[in-house]
């Protein structure tokens, strides 16, 4: 009979153990994900802030500031610096939006879809090395068990 991994996760149980936090598992798994991601993003001369920036307006454009912080999990603050970078060397631009001027797009340059492409082509390796071995049923529960987690935390 195997132990209930629920019981063993939970930090008020006397028998917990930190290989069945869940959390911990994924901070670990995100934290060298992290470490080898910012190594190939720092080839191509961006970090990987810019990266979760470039790779949401690559998915549509132009977006207001707070939905890309909310997507790239980035506090608003946090994010208005990275902007200010990534618009300094080029990357995006900023505009307010035609429907609210309060609210402010951002956009892709030229050079930002260029930085984009190859983001994606320096990263592309190590996202099929790490779903390596995934049959398309696991994996898509992987990312509906995420999904739950994250919901759970609403």
């Amino acid at each position: 009979m195997t132990s209930d991994l629920r019981e063993l996760g939970d930090p008020g149980s006397e028998g917990f153990h930190l290989e069945a936090y869940p959390f911990y598992l994924l901070n670990r798994a995100v934290s060298r994900y992290n470490v080898i991601i910012e190594a190939e993003l720092r080839a191509i001369g961006i970090d990987i802030p810019t990266w979760r920036v470039l790779m949401i307006l690559g998915e549509a454009e132009p977006r207001p500031i707070a939905q890309v912080a909310k997507s790239a999990v980035i506090n608003i603050s946090t994010l208005a610096r990275i902007v200010g970078r990534m618009e300094k060397a080029g990357l995006i631009e900023t505009r307010p939006s035609p429907s609210d001027g309060r609210v402010t797009e951002l956009t892709l340059t030229q050079l930002g879809r260029e930085k984009l492409a190859a983001a994606r082509q320096c990263t592309a390796p190590v996202y099929r090395r790490v779903i390596r071995g995934f049959a398309a049923r696991d994996f898509e529960q992987l990312i509906n068990l995420l999904n739950r987690l994250h919901d759970n935390l609403a």
